[in-house]
């Protein structure tokens, strides 16, 4: 394949259009014999989904979900098409109602995993992380499941991507082409040597897959004169033969060997790759011949040449779904000898390849490192572009390089220009061209390098920490009716959070009880599945946060900063608001506590600390806020369901730390 099917928007692009009309056609007219049935428009649906052609899978689901909206497995069927369709909206609206109907997961346990797929790539990090987690922790005896995985690395990832949106590199600007590079089909592999780029693209419609109804990938050039771009052209039938997709163009460091990638299309979606090269002899480029066995393995997909020097010795990479690799499609190297031979390829190891997919590889030889798209490794969307430095003989962790070479989308084919003055990525994010929907394909970017001789900005660990605080606020904490200290009017307590909390947490069965009280069947499983959420989505939660912070706040202690860190109560307007305004205020007052009681008092002496060259903390409390009152929560002492272990009751009892605010005593 040319590059993996996540990424693999370029084949849908040109095909929609081409086939959109026969489809529509077909149904309309098919809609109107009595003889269509239901159970056609399925099977239809299901022979395209099986076939990977998702694009036309949708188009039978949903002609099969207007006769029938309600049916559950239309639904399931119909979202899953749209999201592996790139239709991220359709997706997550037919998911969310699954979700809602198959509330334990019984049916579709996979539902939660996608809507917070769906929730990432729409750059909605906080609302992933929760279902990537409740995913994770509900089918947590599958440790060993792909899914459980990907969920848990996807919790991190989400946290991580909000730090990388907090502090983007704001001295790199980036360009997205115009319409001479690109167009409303995919262009992506850009490499440029000197003012020529050489990209490629689906915009032949003359070389078309008949069968698989997509035209075929070409390899063009566009010549950068000055800011300007001249209109691309198809580069000849030496690169681009006809009836098959020519893509991946890669030059040795004296440019006088060029590589490509040849792929076969075995369905919609799946490709049988293989790497040639052609040496440039007597003033021109030779026919293009296929690497040897050592390269493009049999029965795997060999494809995205890029060479390199590690160290004295030239190197092939490539990106090969063979045996003996980390997971789906992996980055592996090859020597090339003086003879021009290729040794046997080596995988580029553990700490680049994981059991997800690394494709698109770069090296930077003056750098030494490796540059990578995965969909793994922690980062804001599904590919995210990735380096890796070569030290000491091997390959190091991979560095997410941030915005803006990375967005919420995919971020594919990092590449730098001869010149060492730009850098080209491929990308789908939002803002590049398209013909039925956004995000459908990929469009090349450029990105201005800083100069050689400007040192790299140091990172203020410091600065990393309080943001990641900040992304933590407002940080909402909840408790039990009238906890802490049961019929009191008194504004303090000697109770921390923390004990509080799990005597909360542990409250979850009698919740449940109480909560599904007269309720049967599939109404017992969504009153349960309502108290899941709340104690999962926010009581758990919020300690979790709680926790984290704590955590950061030493840290940025430690380093002379000072903190101020506002807390505010809320109470209900159904109860005396006398009461619950002392109420709210012992709720302050056991977090006050739990941040005296941390590890021991380790925050003590930093409470109002006078010492200016030391950290500090200074708590400030807000006025109390009244909650307006929500729909099915009672203030009836006696109905204790609704005005107790509703979840819409119990998330009125909760607490605030609402903003933080930080000075460095080093300023």
């Amino acid at each position: 394949m040319i590059f993996d099917k996540n990424a693999n928007q370029s084949f849908y692009c040109y095909r929609r259009k081409n086939i959109l009309f026969f489809l529509l056609f077909f149904l309309i007219f098919s809609a109107s014999l009595p003889a269509q049935k239901l159970k056609t428009l399925l099977a239809d649906g299901d022979k395209a989904f099986a076939d990977n052609n998702f694009f036309s899978a949708a188009i039978y689901y949903n002609q099969a979900i207007l006769q029938d909206s309600t049916d559950i497995t239309i639904q399931y069927r119909y979202a899953e098409a749209s999201r592996l369709n790139f239709d991220f909206t359709i997706a997550d609206h037919w998911y969310a109602k699954v979700y809602k109907k198959d509330a334990q997961g019984k049916l579709y346990p996979e539902c939660v995993f996608w809507i917070a797929s769906i929730k990432k790539t729409q750059a909605k990090y906080k609302d992933a992380k929760k279902l990537f987690d409740k995913y994770a922790k509900k089918n947590k005896k599958k440790k060993d499941s792909y899914f459980v995985k990907k969920a848990i690395q996807e919790v991190a990832a989400c946290d991580y991507a909000q730090l990388l949106v907090a502090s983007p590199d704001k001295s790199v600007s980036i360009v997205h082409l115009d319409s001479t590079v690109n167009s409303k089909v995919s262009e992506y592999a850009p490499v440029q040597v000197n003012s020529l780029l050489y990209f490629s693209s689906l915009r032949d419609k003359k070389d078309a897959d008949k069968k698989n109804k997509v035209s075929y990938n070409k390899i063009y050039t566009a010549v950068q004169d000055s800011l300007k771009w001249e209109k691309a052209i198809e580069l000849d039938t030496l690169f681009n033969r006809q009836g098959i997709h020519n893509a991946n163009t890669s030059f040795n460091a004296n440019f006088t060997k060029v590589y490509i990638t040849r792929c076969v299309q075995k369905n919609a979606q799946e490709f049988n790759c293989e790497i040639y090269s052609s040496d440039y002899k007597n003033g021109r480029w030779e026919s293009l011949k296929k690497l040897p066995p050592e390269i493009n393995a049999k029965g795997s997909t060999n494809t995205q040449p890029a060479i390199g020097f590690l160290g004295d010795d030239e190197v092939l990479f490539f990106a090969s779904n063979r045996s003996g690799g980390e997971g789906k499609m992996d980055i592996w190297y090859s020597k090339i000898g003086k003879d021009g031979s290729y040794e046997k390829p080596v995988n580029a190891g553990k700490k680049v390849n994981t059991i997800d997919d690394e494709i698109t590889p770069y090296y930077c030889t003056p750098c030494q490192e490796l540059f990578f798209s995965s969909t793994w490794h922690k980062g804001l969307g599904g590919f995210d572009i990735f380096k890796s430095e070569y030290k000491n003989k091997e390959l190091g962790e991979p560095k997410n390089l941030g915005l803006p070479f990375n967005s919420n989308l995919n971020d594919i084919y990092f590449s730098i220009n001869s010149k060492k003055t730009e850098a080209f990525i491929s990308s789908n994010r939002i803002g590049s061209f398209f013909e039925e929907k956004e995000s459908c394909c990929n469009d090349i970017y450029m990105i201005k390098l800083p100069k050689p001789n400007v040192p790299p900005i140091q990172v203020d660990s410091t600065k990393i920490f309080v943001t990641q605080m900040k992304l933590l606020v407002p940080l909402t904490l909840y408790f039990h009716n009238d906890e802490p200290d049961k019929k009191t009017l008194a504004i303090t307590t000697t109770k921390n959070y923390k004990k509080t909390y799990e005597d909360y947490a542990a409250m979850r069965e009698l919740y449940k009880k109480e909560y599904s009280r007269g309720a049967k069947d599939i109404d017992k499983e969504r009153a349960d599945n309502d108290i899941d959420n709340l104690f999962d989505d926010s009581v758990n939660a919020g300690m979790q946060d709680l926790e984290k912070f704590a955590q950061l706040l030493l840290k940025v202690l430690n380093d002379s900063e000072k903190v101020t860190i506002t807390m505010k109560g809320f109470c209900s307007p159904l109860a005396s608001t006398d009461y619950n305004i002392n109420l709210a205020k012992r709720r302050i007052s056991s977090l006050r506590n739990y941040f005296m009681g941390y590890q021991n008092g380790v925050f003590v002496k930093y409470v109002d600390n006078p010492n200016k060259a030391e950290g500090s903390i200074t708590f400030f409390n807000e006025d109390i806020g009244e909650l307006k009152a929500r729909p099915n929560v009672s203030d009836d002492y006696y109905d204790t369901k609704n005005s107790i272990y509703n979840p819409m009751a119990a998330l009125e009892r909760k607490i605030q730390i609402i903003a933080i605010s930080t000075f460095s005593s080093n300023q």
